[in-house]
């Protein structure tokens, strides 16, 4: 039996991670440790570990980090907990291979203190680009210390393959998050109403806005011209889902809670969880910030996505996606186009670049074969391209 340790660290990336969870759980080849850290055991965070334990699934190992601030020098001293904490953890407890999603801080953490301690890594998912984001350059990083990568497109496999990672290494299966969208049963809005505890009478758009964390002290100045656009539809709700733990996270955090004191058509969670994330944007007319989900799962869903700014620059993208500067003005007019009946028509005919789900299986058909014919070698030799065919 091979141990397999599986990192999250937030909400969203439990959300991902549950279906090929429970694929892995269901192989008697397999045992299956879920290592919790990060925002999942921070109260201000919402304590979304508790998700996990919801869901039925143990959690084999709770590790907190030194959350103290948002600050660059704060999400250092988290990162430096990280490398030290399950430094300590894998020198005691060495799993056959460790499976960690995206491109969080935490994440490379562990990842470096994994390395160290020569435990292979598999990565879902390399190859992506937000160009806005500090996740960009933590994301390539990971992939060169992992040895298995899942990636969700074939043009982002082709990238991590240009990274010098053997093309025998680098499967494309799909975003997980599709696959959520076609195999979970999601709430009705009756269910919504009940669970939120709120009245979803009117269109309601989802709003979640994330700093750029490439860009110097932007987050205040961005969510006030968000705010100043969602002013202008008060005949529309709105349910805000709050900042991760990113620099400049806090101050969108507590602009969200100001707009929600004053405002009675909107409100804010700090977690829906993935069922009810899933549900709340079947339902609603448009998803509005720029988070990941906005790109890969609203496009499925057949709800248009307003993505603000540059943090998702460079995704591949779906003909339902209407990007806009972090104006006012801006959002406002892609607000107002997305809910126009020409738009909505061509949102019924969209086809996601994503896939159409059924991919943790595919990953546990990988990870299966190479950690069972048990001739993993992490002296990996760079696979040089040949760059004659790009000039």
């Amino acid at each position: 039996m091979k141990r397999i340790a599986i990192l999250t660290a937030a909400r969203a990336e439990y959300g991902l991670l549950k279906p090929l969870i429970l694929a892995l759980k269901r192989e008697v080849f397999f045992a299956v440790d879920i290592i919790v850290t990060g925002m999942h055991l921070s109260p201000d965070y919402g304590l979304t570990y508790q998700e996990i334990e919801q869901d039925g699934i143990d959690i084999a190992k709770k590790i907190p980090l030194v959350m103290e601030s948002d600050t660059a020098e704060g999400i250092s001293r988290t990162m430096g907990s990280a490398l030290i904490s399950f430094g300590s953890y894998f020198e005691q407890n060495k799993p056959d291979m460790l499976i960690v999603l995206g491109d969080r801080y935490e994440t490379i953490a562990v990842c470096l203190a994994a390395t160290n301690a020569r435990i292979p890594i598999a990565h879902l998912y390399g190859g992506e680009t937000t160009e806005g984001a500090i996740d960009e350059a933590y994301r390539h990083a990971i992939s060169k210390m992992s040895y298995l990568h899942f990636t969700s497109t074939n043009e982002y496999r082709n990238r991590v393959i240009q990274l010098g990672e053997s093309p025998e290494r680098v499967f494309n299966v799909g975003a997980l998050g599709i696959e959520n969208v076609f195999s979970v049963p999601l709430m009705s809005v009756e269910d919504l109403k009940e669970s939120l505890l709120v009245r979803l009478d009117k269109a309601y758009a989802i709003v979640t806005f994330h700093p750029v964390t490439l860009e110097d002290s932007s987050a205040e100045e961005q969510t006030a011209e968000l705010i100043k656009a969602v002013d202008a539809f008060p005949e529309m709700s709105f349910i805000f889902t709050k900042a991760n733990a990113d620099a400049g996270g806090r101050i969108i955090n507590k602009m969200i809670d100001e707009l929600v004191a004053r405002k009675s058509n909107c409100i804010a969670v700090t977690s829906l969880g993935m069922r009810r994330y899933l549900s709340v944007v079947k339902h609603s007319v448009v998803v509005i910030g720029n988070s990941s989900s906005g790109i890969i799962e609203a496009p499925s869903l057949g709800v248009p996505t307003v993505n603000i700014g540059d943090r998702q620059r460079g995704r591949l993208q779906a003909d339902s996606i209407i990007n806009c500067l972090p104006k006012s003005k801006d959002i406002k007019e892609a607000i107002n186009k997305s809910l126009s009946k020409e738009f909505s028509e061509k949102v019924k005919k969209t086809i996601n670049p994503y896939g159409e789900g059924r991919v943790s299986d595919k990953i546990v058909i990988v990870i299966k074969e190479h950690l069972l014919r048990g001739n993993i070698n992490l002296k990996k030799q760079f696979y040089d391209m040949n760059i004659e065919a790009f000039k």
